[in-house]
């Protein structure tokens, strides 16, 4: 199982992480691009069936795959797990673990309790993913500050997301009032803003998966009302060139 099958998914599947690892060096892609395929293998397995018991069993599988790796025992072969044991260690295992059911919010039609169940499901899904990213690319200290960027990316993502949301019957946020989503925001770009000044420069490759999050953010704080039209979206020439200005600035 190849390296190159994980990037097809990405490209397929993220096309803007595709483009934000594939400016990254060689060694690194080899190991973000297996990462990146699982997390979109994890949050797609909720979607593909109406059946809530056979959602739990794809999420399941995936746990049963990342206790192999946790535990070093032989990994079942499959085109993303098979280059993922290669590319995480066994406390990254464990943690991506946590994501997994994290998902499992995703089966069903429940809204989030309140702003912490909120914000435990953003530091799992996106946190959790980044962390793991940019420890698998040699960074070990400033984890903090590595997810309150990836609280910025995950809520400008899950705001992107919103109306495919509601489409499917889900109750995405706590407060979909115009006041209750420019909060939502605000916080969000606090902490990626924070995290900018604070993330060690041996993140930017990873953080930079998440180029568009601030532009985003400032989109939803001039208009709210973008988020449930679904016009947050960028046109593909505008964040190819965000992309290529931050890669040359060596930031993200």
């Amino acid at each position: 199982m190849s390296i190159q099958a994980c990037a097809d998914l990405v490209h397929r599947g993220d096309p803007d992480r595709f483009a934000a690892i594939m400016a990254a060096p060689v060694g690194a892609r080899e190991r973000l691009f297996p990462i990146f395929a699982f997390n979109l293998e994890v949050a797609r397995a909720p979607w593909v069936t109406a059946e809530a018991m056979i959602a739990e069993m794809r999420l399941q599988w995936w746990r049963d795959a990342l206790e192999e790796i946790a535990n070093g025992a032989e990994v079942r072969r499959h085109e993303v797990t098979t280059p993922l044991s290669a590319a995480i260690d066994a406390e990254t295992a464990t943690m991506l673990d946590t994501l997994v059911t994290a998902r499992q919010w995703d089966i069903y039609t429940d809204p989030f309790e309140d702003q912490a169940a909120f914000d435990r499901y953003i530091d799992a899904t996106s946190g959790h993913l980044l962390w793991a990213a940019a420890r698998a690319t040699g960074t070990t200290t400033g984890e903090q500050a590595v997810r309150d960027a990836a609280y910025g990316i995950g809520v400008a993502n899950w705001l992107m997301a919103i109306p495919g949301l509601v489409e499917r019957g889900k109750i995405p946020l706590l407060d979909g009032t115009p006041d209750g989503v420019k909060t939502l925001a605000t916080t969000a770009l606090t902490r990626l803003k924070s995290a900018q000044k604070q993330a060690p420069k041996s993140a930017a490759l990873v953080l930079r998966t998440g180029w568009m999050a601030e532009p985003t953010l400032h989109r939803v704080l001039q208009n709210p009302a973008l988020v449930a039209d679904g016009q947050l979206a960028r046109p593909d020439g505008i964040k190819r060139a965000s992309l290529l200005w931050k890669s040359l600035r060596g930031n993200w």
